[in-house]
């Protein structure tokens, strides 16, 4: 195939990966193209549990006859996956296609979901690999980061002032961003294995923790609530209402994420005050920010991040706009939310 063909394919790949959620899988996209270069089918990933890109495409796309199948291309951002975990191994679904010819990003690498190349090439399946390789690795730098480190992605969830509070000089906090954005953030509460907050937290608000949808009714999936810190918790804490909770007595954000990964849990939210923000930023553990500001000013009261130790602007942690479905900000009734990531290395304020 021309490699004009099949780079369009790729960018296209990476483009439908883009329409994905971020969390404890990776974006994928996948595009199958005839020997042409034609588009048969496309698919991406829409999180965890959901269809993988590649059976999402082949679904799409239904039964090929046999010759078209053997001279079809399936186009992809990161390597099948070749594990059954919430669904089956991607490397499964290719072979039972009949697909011939296999070309993808970056390998996976994981010790569980790698291997994928291999399986398919002992199927009889051309493979080949690193097309756009770089663009590809980029896209997904964060989650193989967190898998490499042996943690969950990790979300941070900020909701402030223009002025950058989380609270009034008061302490009053509830609600400075609007039902809207509450709202958008209980959608992704209901995403996430867990939650995390400190016992600073706990003791000042009494939260619930539990996702809700517009009309305050509990969603199917609750998170595991995690409490980091060392004070006592309150035996009729709000989130004591059920057994789905824990208390982790270290102010370590490595240590909390370990105790989570050993739980088996991929995807973490983090809700606290400034304290847990600052631990988990200053030890570059947030995978990506929900920024969620509403159009005020305090001008005094609690700032969102405290002292992270940087005492000069090069020591500063580089985020970058994360455009997900087209849009990195967007408008929520009054407020705005960005979406972020950090910045690769090397990459500068881009």
């Amino acid at each position: 195939m021309e490699t004009s063909r099949a780079t369009a394919a790729m960018r296209l790949s990476l483009e439908l990966a883009r329409r994905g959620v971020r969390g404890s899988n990776p974006l994928v996209g996948a595009v199958i193209i005839d020997s042409a270069g034609t588009i048969l089918g496309t698919g991406h990933h829409r999180g965890a549990g959901t269809a993988h890109a590649e059976a999402d495409a082949l679904n799409r796309l239904g039964t090929l006859e046999k010759d078209i199948a053997r001279n079809a291309t399936m186009v992809v951002n990161l390597e099948p996956c070749n594990h059954t975990g919430r669904t089956g191994p991607c490397t499964g679904a290719i072979i039972d296609s009949g697909i011939g010819n296999v070309i993808f990003a970056s390998d996976d690498g994981g010790t569980k979901s790698g291997g994928g190349a291999q399986t398919l090439r002992a199927a009889g399946v051309n493979v080949s690999n690193g097309l756009l390789r770089s663009e590809a690795t980029e896209l997904n730098h964060r989650w193989f980061a967190a898998r490499n480190q042996g943690r969950p992605f990790t979300t941070l969830h900020l909701a402030q002032t223009l002025d950058g509070r989380i609270a009034a000089k008061d302490g009053s906090s509830q609600w400075i961003t609007s039902p809207a954005s509450l709202f958008h953030a209980h959608q992704v509460r209901a995403r996430v294995g867990a939650i995390v907050v400190g016992t600073g937290t706990v003791l000042a608000d009494d939260p619930r923790l539990n996702a809700r949808n517009e009309h305050g009714e509990p969603f199917e999936h609750q998170p595991r609530r995690v409490v980091m810190g060392l004070r006592e918790i309150p035996v009729d804490a709000a989130l004591k209402a059920d057994g789905n909770y824990e208390q982790v007595r270290t102010r370590d954000p490595h240590e909390v994420l370990a105790l989570i990964a050993s739980r088996g849990i991929g995807h973490v939210l983090l809700e606290g005050g400034a304290s847990i923000a600052t631990a988990f930023l200053a030890a570059d553990l947030v995978d990506e920010i929900f920024l969620y500001q509403a159009p005020i000013f305090l001008g005094a009261g609690r700032s969102s991040i405290g002292d992270m130790g940087i005492e000069t602007l090069a020591q500063a942690r580089t985020f970058r706009l994360d455009p997900l479905d087209g849009e990195a900000v967007r408008i929520l009734g009054p407020d705005t939310l960005t979406h972020l990531e950090p910045a690769p290395a090397g990459t500068g304020r881009t």
